[in-house]
This record gives structure tokens, sequence and C-alpha cells, in this order.
């Protein structure tokens, strides 16, 4: 069984109250294909420039994602900078520059096409339903998207909601898209326009999850220090859906285990910078996660 990741491929330069990091590996389908690995197959699609490491990629393949959906063009590659609030409540955008990702037209191999579950990372709405178009039928399909495109195309982010099983947003993203004032009404909402699962991450207060019509809300593993929060949403979504990807049924009881993968892999992301760590974890440090963030459901 296999997940199908397709998003950015970028570097980062993060800075927080007490570290600045130039220059370090990002994007969304890092994070997400590092995190998915651990429990299924990952795909990657993206592109990068002339200047991203191979030796990261092929990292990538020693632990199990694909890459042969990753090009590699002429140029920069996608670069992102930002700097979080000393309680890491809110960031800010220094720099954006497309570089490579500008052209970005993603194309599925004929060995992706098929995958368990296929993930489309937070671009372009056009992108999303470019590759929704190149699966083959069967294919679970979950999407993301972010406020750029809330505030840009939101016709085009609501169509595509309505032909997938799953959607994961972000609390703010969630009530921005129906005007809820509450994580759970807002579930409800999006739920109305197709996906039978919904879930929404409500960052240290955990994550909730509308599962044909039955709302379960998960703890976070408690994190001391918060080293660096990017791709930590992204990690859950892999982890969350690489879960899922091996369950022979996927019904309430494996979704709510999947939904505490994903709370167990993020807590680990947001302790690191880079998608190294999350894709270098060890086993028994993730089944220890999951042990302790069950047990808070399970008093």
């Amino acid at each position: 069984m296999s997940v199908l990741v397709v998003g950015s491929v970028a570097f980062d330069t993060i800075e927080t109250a007490s570290e600045k990091r130039e220059r370090i590996l990002g994007g969304s389908a890092n994070f997400a294909c590092a995190a998915a690995s651990h429990f299924s197959r990952s795909l990657m699609v993206g592109i990068v420039g002339s200047d991203y490491p191979e030796e990261w990629l092929a990292h990538l393949r020693r632990h199990g994602v694909d890459t042969d959906g990753v090009v590699r063009a002429e140029g920069e590659s996608f670069f992102w900078a930002g700097r979080y609030s000393a309680d890491f409540s809110s960031r800010e955008t220094l720099d954006t520059r497309l570089g490579v990702f500008e052209h970005f037209d993603p194309t599925l191999p004929a060995s992706f096409r098929s995958p368990r579950i296929a993930f489309l990372g937070n671009i372009a709405p056009v992108l999303q339903g470019r590759v929704l178009t190149m699966l083959e039928p069967g294919t679970l399909v979950a999407m993301d998207t972010m406020n750029l495109w809330l505030d840009t195309v939101p016709d085009e982010v609501f169509e595509l909601v309505g032909k997938v099983h799953i959607l994961l947003v972000n609390d703010e993203e969630a009530m921005q898209m129906t005007g809820s004032s509450h994580p759970l009404a807002a579930a409800r909402r999006l739920s109305d326009r197709g996906p039978a699962t919904v879930v929404v991450k409500m960052g240290a207060q955990g994550a909730l999850l509308l599962h044909e019509g039955r709302p379960f809300i998960c703890p976070c593993y408690p994190v001391e220090n918060v080293v660096d929060p990017t791709g930590a949403g992204d990690s859950f979504a892999g982890a969350f859906l690489g879960s899922l990807a091996v369950e022979r049924t996927i019904d309430q009881r494996a979704v709510h285990r999947a939904l505490v993968y994903g709370s167990a892999l993020a807590s680990w992301t947001v302790e690191h910078f880079e998608p190294g760590p999350v894709l270098e974890m060890e086993r028994r440090e993730l089944l220890r996660r999951f042990v302790f963030v069950r047990g808070l459901l399970n008093y």
C-alpha cells in the first residue's frame, strides 16, 4: 500500500526567538513523505532546482520514499523565509521566491497513478485538480489548502473539496471556509460539501476528526521545548494518511488510531529543524509517543 504526496520541495530560512537556520531543507512534500514512510511506501511528486542536494533525495529513497516523481529543472528551488513569534503562536513571512516551482506542472509516472491514498498538499488548486484527473478510480484522495488560496481562489478550493474523500485543514482555515466560530461546527459544514472525513488541526490543542458524522478529539503529545513548528501540519498529515494506507478497513477505529499517530509524529517534528529527523525517527520512539497519547484518551 502506498501514499502519493504532491507538494513543495523547498529550502527554508527559519528565525525563532533563540536561533536562526539558513537555507535548510523544507517543503510540504518533504515532511509529509518523511512521516508517511514510517507506515507505508511513499511516492513523492514535486520539482526542485539545480541547487537542490541529490544526497537528500537519495536519503529519502533509502528510507522507502520513491522520488521518481520529483523533476529537476534548471534554476533555483522554491525558497521561503519566515520568523516565528517568541511563543510560536504566529509567524511572519520574510521572503518567498518561487524559483522553478513557478512553472511546476505535476505529472504522475504510470506507477504513481493507483496509490491507496493520494495527498494533494497545499499547492495551487488548479495543480491539485490536474493531479486528481490523473489518478485511477478507487484512489482515496485527501487534500490540504491554505489561506492564500482561500483569499484568492475560494471557488476553486470549494470545487475540489467536493471531489475528495478526506480534508485536512487547520482551525483558522476551517473557520474562514465556513464562517463558523467552533471547529466542530466548521467540520460539519465542510463534511456537508462532500468529504466523509474532515480533520481540523488545532495546534497545541490537538486535532478534531469528523468521520462519517461522528466526532473525535485527539490531544497533543506534550512538548516542553518547541524548536521549530515548520512542517508539523504536513508531518501530521503524512502520519495520518500513512497509517490509514495500511489498514484493511478504514473505519472509526482506524481513523482514530491514525489521528493518534499524527499527533505523536507531529510532536517530534516541532522539536527539530528540517524533515531529516522526521525521516530518521526511531520506531520505538514513535510507538512510545503513540502509547502515551492513547493513554490520555483511555484514562
